[in-house]
């Protein structure tokens, strides 16, 4: 994108949620479609930096809140997965169907169970969000929760008609009985292999407790690592609640 190309600073402004200078770029003529050298798109990149304001001042502007980025990524999705709430508010505000599929078969619904957002869990649901479309491995989302450890997230599900309740409480039951850490650290040595020095961190309230382990290379520096939350006893007391 040139430097002489008003749209230039588009970018830069929506990064930065300098929402004055998105205004004033869109009523100069710079298109709520616009897309940056790489051919991500302005609104995608709002939404992927949790930029409300400037999501919306788009939408307003005309972008199309169901748009494929590169053809592949949704701004629901990329806002689901951050657990970005108001930005899926305004996405949904705007008309953004709430099942669209990105590359891989991912939705956002996939993306907020996999990371335990309930609260974006609980918008896409009550905005019509097929509780019983499988991710893209075929696994049901009531199963995807169990496994993630989030209460919250299955209790959404549940309230909006999630089937699969067995699966989901072998997952639970199974992962209760290996525990968390165990659970995380066994899945990065199939990904990764054995031998790697790691990091675990505990973050949340006591009634919902995260747990992050990192993978650390030669230096010290994470390349990777996987998080799980630890209601995984509750979810089996609810799935067993008569």
């Amino acid at each position: 994108m040139s430097t002489n190309d008003p749209a230039a600073g588009l970018f830069p402004a929506l990064y930065e949620g300098d929402e004055d200078t998105v205004v004033r770029l869109l009523r100069a003529g710079v298109s709520a479609e616009s897309v940056d050298d790489d051919g991500q798109s302005a609104l995608y990149a709002a939404a992927v930096s949790d930029r409300a304001g400037v999501v919306r001042l788009l939408l307003a502007a005309g972008a199309d809140p169901d748009r494929l980025s590169l053809g592949t990524d949704a701004p629901l999705c990329g806002a689901a997965c951050g657990g970005h709430t108001e930005v899926v508010r305004a996405l949904l505000g705007a008309g953004a169907r709430p099942d669209t599929v990105e590359e891989f078969g991912f939705t956002a619904l996939t993306w907020a169970l996999r990371c335990g957002h309930g609260t974006v869990v609980e918008l896409l649901l009550e905005a019509g969000a097929d509780p019983n479309r499988p991710g893209p491995s075929g696994e049901a989302p009531l199963v995807t929760a169990a496994h993630r450890g989030s209460v919250r997230c299955v209790r959404a599900l549940l309230a909006h008609g999630a089937t699969a309740r067995a699966e989901a409480l072998a997952e639970a039951r199974r992962v209760h009985a290996v525990g968390a850490e165990a659970e995380l650290r066994a899945g990065l040595v199939r990904g990764h292999g054995p031998g790697h020095r790691s990091l675990t961190r505990r973050h949340g309230s006591p009634e919902d407790i995260t747990i992050e382990v990192e993978l650390l290379d030669a230096h010290g520096s994470p390349f990777a690592g996987d998080a799980l939350q630890t209601g995984h006893a509750q979810i089996v007391a609810l799935l067993t609640a008569p």
